[in-house]
């Protein structure tokens, strides 16, 4: 099954949002963790910029209807997404042991 890799620049109201929605933020991903593949923040001078994640689906419109589901995008945090097919070619991923 392919993976599509959503990345996700923040808004400006990101870090008055983010905190809001955070724990919900969590729980979308741990509902789902199955299809999850990879997610984190990207940083800048040390404060989140965005996010990047990657979900596993049938399709794109399969990895989207997770993706949209997720509180982040509901209460918008992103201010721009891009998404693209994603092909595991080589790399050490780091598993969570204990959440995020």
């Amino acid at each position: 099954m392919p993976d599509f890799a959503f990345y996700c620049r923040d808004g400006e109201d990101a870090p008055r949002i983010r905190p809001k929605v955070r724990e919900a933020h969590f729980e979308h991903i741990f509902a789902h963790v199955g299809k999850y593949k990879l997610g984190g923040p990207l940083k800048k001078g040390g404060e989140s910029a965005g996010s990047l994640i990657v979900i596993e689906g049938e399709d794109e419109a399969a990895a989207r209807a997770i993706f949209e589901q997720d509180p982040y995008f509901v209460a918008g945090v992103w201010q721009s997404i891009t998404v693209n097919e994603f092909e595991f070619l080589t790399g050490i991923w780091r598993p969570s042991e204990d959440g995020p």
